[in-house]
């Protein structure tokens, strides 16, 4: 499945003051035998979202109806720790959570975000909890990418940092493969020309097919 390009996201802004929220709690470990990407987003924290019964937990922030479809979180420390699974990654990106921030993220989950198109924003502790402030306020978030800044409603944008590969693979939508080809594909098609001139026999079925 192709990555959703980001260049700029606005909207409300979920707070969840709670630091250490792992990837457990993103996506309980019993829907790991789900293997469609499609669809994981109603799955995102399930255990915050839903009693045993099924019903909406009243007081999650995210089933409140003003945040219910905020494309950002302001989260506690060490966001995303615990486990690597990929999915809690996509199940944030399945509910239309478009960048999270926080003053530290479990570095695998981290990485799972730059290559899944969910920007996670690292500041300082301080200014975290400002903007989780600012959140429950209901002030309006912006995030820039293209000039990697953060917007919020009434305050002083802020800068952040994404490693340049992959700030330009997510303008652009590129997963892993993409990035390659984008990055690196005149040297590999000049590389795969002087293989055929150097060692031909390797491309015969090639040929005759």
């Amino acid at each position: 499945m192709p990555n959703q390009p980001f260049v700029t996201v606005s909207g409300l802004a979920a707070a969840m003051r709670e630091e250490n929220i792992d990837t457990d709690i993103i996506f309980p470990a019993r829907f790991l035998l789900i293997t469609a990407r499609a669809g994981l987003g109603e799955y995102a924290f399930h255990d915050r979202r839903f009693d045993p019964d099924g019903k909406e937990v009243p007081g999650f922030v995210l089933n409140s109806d003003r945040f219910r479809d905020a494309p950002v979180i302001v989260a506690g420390a060490n966001f995303g720790s615990g486990s690597s699974r990929e999915q809690a990654v996509w199940a944030l990106l399945g509910r239309g959570t478009r960048a999270v921030i926080s003053s530290s993220f479990g570095e695998i989950f981290y990485s799972n975000c730059l290559r899944n198109g969910v920007v996670p924003i690292v500041l300082p502790e301080a200014d975290v909890s400002a903007l989780m402030d600012a959140a429950e306020s209901g002030a309006r978030f912006t995030v820039d990418l293209d000039a990697q800044q953060l917007g919020v409603e009434g305050r002083p944008a802020r800068a952040f940092d994404v490693p340049p590969e992959r700030r330009l693979a997510m303008l652009n939508g590129w997963d892993e493969t993409d990035q390659i080809v984008n990055q690196y594909g005149a040297e590999i098609d000049s590389f795969e020309q002087r293989q055929r001139r150097t060692q031909p026999w390797l491309h015969h079925k090639e040929q005759d097919a």
